[in-house]
C-alpha cells in the first residue's frame, strides 16, 4: 500500500550510532512517499556516513557543522522552517539526556531547540545505556514535554549483547512519521475497531467453510484510521502483514469468535470516555456452519462417494452487537446489479448501523484486487466514492464516516 506524502517535508536528524547507516533505508521510504526530505547530522554521525550519501539520495544539501552557512537557508535556524516534522533516527543516549536537559551543544541539538513543530525520537543504544536512571528519567522528560518516542526493537545489538535498545525498523519509523504528517484532530486518540478476513467454518480439524475475502479493504483502512492518529485494533483471519506494530490485534476463525472478540474489543473502546469509537465490520462471514465438526481429519476411504454435511446459520453478528454509543458502519458486498444497491439500503435500518459501503462485485475473481469501488451509504445519502486503490479509497470512506459524527452533533 503506497502512502502519499507529496507536499509534505521531513526533517531528519542523524546522530553517532552504528545503526546510523538504517537512515539511508529511511530516506528511501521518505523519498518514494513523495516527500522532500532534509538531514542534519552530528559530528559523530558522520563518523559512521557521509553527508554525501545523504545529499545523493535526498538531492538535498546537508547541514552539518561544516555546511553551515547563513547566507542561505542552510543553517539551525531556517532549515527548521522548510519542514512539517522532525525525526531523529538513530538517537543516542547521549542526545537524548542532552535533548532532556534543553542542551545545544552541536549542530543538530541546536536545530532541535529552535524547531517549532512536532519532534519523533528513535533511540538506538546498549540496553544499559537505555535502561540507565538519567537516560530513563530523560525519556520520560521527553515525552511528558511532547516528544514522540518510536519504541526501539529488543535483539541482538551490535556491541554483541540481546537486550532492548535496537534502533525500530524503518518502515516502523516510516510509518510513525506519516501518521505525525497526516494524523487530524478528530481521529487523534479515538478507538476504531475493524474486523477483516473470511471466518473459518471448521468441517474438521483440516476442512472449513470459509470464502474468497482477502482482507485487503480491511489492512487499507487499519492503516488509514492508524494514519489518521486512531487507536485502531484490527480483528482478522488474514494476519496483520505491512501495518504498523502500534496497531493492536486479535485473530479469528470461526463466526462465533469474531463475535466474542468484537464483543471485548466495544466494550474496551467504550472505557474511554473522550471519544465515541467507530466500529468498521469489513469482515466476511460465513452465513452457515457445520453443524457437528469432526473430531481430527476425516478420511476418504470412510466417506464413499458422498459427504453429506448438516449446516446452521452462523450468528448474526451485527444484530448481536451492543452498538450504543459507537459509530457502525457495515460492508456489504453483492453480485446483483439489480437489487445490491436496494439490499444494501436495507441492511441500513435492517442491523441497525449508521452507514454501509456497498461494493458491487462482478464474480470471484474481483476478490483480493488492489482497488475497489464502493458507494457510501447513509440513512440520508448515496455517496458513490469511485473506484480506486484500496488504500486510497479507505481515506475516502473515513472521511465521510466523519461526516456521521460531525452531522450527528449538529443535530443536537
Amino acid at each position: 500500500m503506497h502512502i502519499d506524502l507529496t507536499g509534505k517535508s521531513i526533517l531528519l536528524g542523524v546522530t553517532g550510532s552504528i545503526s546510523a547507516y538504517k537512515a539511508c533505508d529511511l530516506v528511501r521510504l521518505f523519498v518514494k512517499a513523495g516527500a522532500d526530505v532534509h538531514v542534519v547530522m552530528t559530528p559523530s554521525a558522520e563518523r559512521f556516513i557521509s553527508a554525501l550519501t545523504f545529499e545523493a539520495l535526498t538531492r538535498n544539501p546537508v547541514l552539518t557543522e561544516d555546511s553551515e552557512s547563513w547566507s542561505s537557508t542552510l543553517n539551525h535556524i531556517d532549515i527548521g522552517k522548510l519542514c512539517d516534522v522532525f525525526v531523529i533516527a538513530p538517537t543516542t543516549a547521549n542526545t537524548l539526556n542532552k535533548l532532556s536537559q534543553g542542551i545545544a551543544d552541536n549542530i543538530l541539538t541546536q536545530t532541535v531547540l529552535a524547531f517549532k513543530g512536532e519532534v519523533l525520537i528513535a533511540p538506538a543504544a546498549n540496553t544499559q545505556m537505555l535502561a540507565n536512571h538519567h537516560t530513563d528519567e530523560s525519556l520520560k522528560k521527553l515525552q511528558s514535554t511532547n516528544y514522540t518516542l518510536i519504541q526501539p526493537q529488543e535483539k541482538l545489538l551490535a556491541c554483541g549483547d540481546t537486550g532492548n535498545g535496537a534502533l525500530a525498523e524503518p518502515s516502523e519509523i516510516f510509518f510513525a512519521v506519516a501518521r505525525a504528517l497526516l494524523k487530524e484532530s478528530f481521529w487523534e486518540g479515538r478507538p476504531a475497531i475493524v474486523t477483516g478476513g473470511g471466518s473459518r467454518e471448521k468441517i474438521d480439524e483440516v476442512r472449513y467453510v470459509s470464502n474468497f475475502s482477502s482482507g485487503k479493504m480491511a489492512k487499507a483502512l487499519c492503516l488509514s484510521l492508524y494514519l489518521r492518529g486512531a487507536k485502531v485494533h484490527y480483528i482478522t483471519s488474514m494476519g496483520v502483514e505491512g501495518l504498523p506494530l502500534a496497531i493492536t490485534s486479535d485473530n479469528f476463525e470461526d463466526a462465533n469468535a469474531l463475535l466474542s472478540l468484537t464483543q471485548k474489543a466495544l466494550v474496551l473502546a467504550k472505557k474511554d470516555t473522550n471519544f465515541e469509537p467507530y466500529l468498521f465490520m469489513v469482515a466476511a462471514v460465513a452465513d452457515f456452519t457445520p453443524e457437528s465438526p469432526e473430531e481430527g481429519k476425516v478420511k476418504k476411504s470412510s466417506l464413499g462417494n458422498e459427504w453429506n454435511i448438516t449446516l446452521t446459520q452462523t450468528p448474526d453478528i451485527l444484530s448481536s452487537l451492543d452498538k450504543t454509543s459507537i459509530k457502525t458502519i457495515a460492508f456489504k458486498a453483492e453480485m446483483d446489479s439489480k437489487k445490491g444497491l436496494e439490499n444494501a439500503t436495507h441492511l441500513l435500518r435492517q442491523k441497525n448501523v449508521d452507514a454501509v459501503c456497498y461494493n458491487l462485485l462482478k464474480d470471484a475473481k474481483s476478490f483480493g484486487g488492489d482497488e475497489n469501488e464502493i458507494t457510501f451509504i447513509t440513512h440520508d445519502t448515496h455517496i458513490a466514492l469511485g473506484r480506486w486503490n484500496k488504500l486510497t479509497l479507505s481515506f475516502k470512506i473515513i472521511n465521510e464516516a466523519e461526516k456521521i459524527c460531525t452531522k450527528a452533533i449538529k443535530k443536537r
